[in-house]
């Protein structure tokens, strides 16, 4: 688990800022180890084959989270139920370990 600091802004069909609310938020990440590993290898410039593996999200989870210190534009913080405000984020569900030159997952 990790904190993560939540910002999100609300605009009128104007474009006019409405409000802004915020919050700090629980949310999975991954990180761990996984198995990398170096051998010697005669075909690479550098005499050494390396595969290393990290760990990243294999499926993210959408989730509904909601932000309770919500302000108006001059800086007053609003109450009842404009004070409060559901937001929603993508956050890993499962991870694995992945070549990390992989940037296609």
């Amino acid at each position: 688990m990790d904190v993560l600091s939540v910002l999100a802004e609300e605009f009128d069909d104007l474009g006019r800022l409405q409000r802004t609310c915020s919050g700090d938020i629980a949310v999975n990440k991954c990180e761990g180890a996984c198995n990398s590993q170096v051998q010697p290898s005669v075909i690479t410039p550098t005499g050494f084959l390396k595969e290393c593996y990290c760990c990243r999200e294999s499926f993210l989870r959408e989730r509904t989270v909601r932000l309770e210190h919500c302000y108006d534009p001059d800086g007053v913080r609003l109450t009842s139920n404009v004070g409060v405000m559901d937001v929603r984020l993508r956050e890993p569900a499962d991870c694995k370990c992945y070549k990390c030159s992989d940037y296609t997952r």
